[in-house]
């Protein structure tokens, strides 16, 4: 498949991908370097619920912790 971006850097997601992975009016889209390409990951109902408990065990509690601490000792 192929699209074009517009002028103001826009470009449209084909009918069947969008229907693929649920991409509707207003649907937030991620936007990655992939680092050779772009990724595109659309924020739907089912890749919120596949990411429940993917950080289980990892200590992202303790990090986030540790990175609003040093916010507030940096004056944010």
């Amino acid at each position: 498949m192929e699209t074009y971006a517009t002028v103001k850097g826009q470009i449209v997601i084909p009918a069947a991908l969008r229907r693929k992975y649920g991409i509707k009016n207003g649907t937030k889209i991620i936007v990655t370097d992939g680092g050779d390409a772009i990724v595109l990951k659309p924020v739907t109902e089912q890749y919120l619920r596949n990411l429940q408990g993917s950080l289980k065990g990892k200590g992202a509690l303790k990090v986030l912790m540790e990175e609003r601490r040093k916010d507030r000792e940096r004056g944010k």
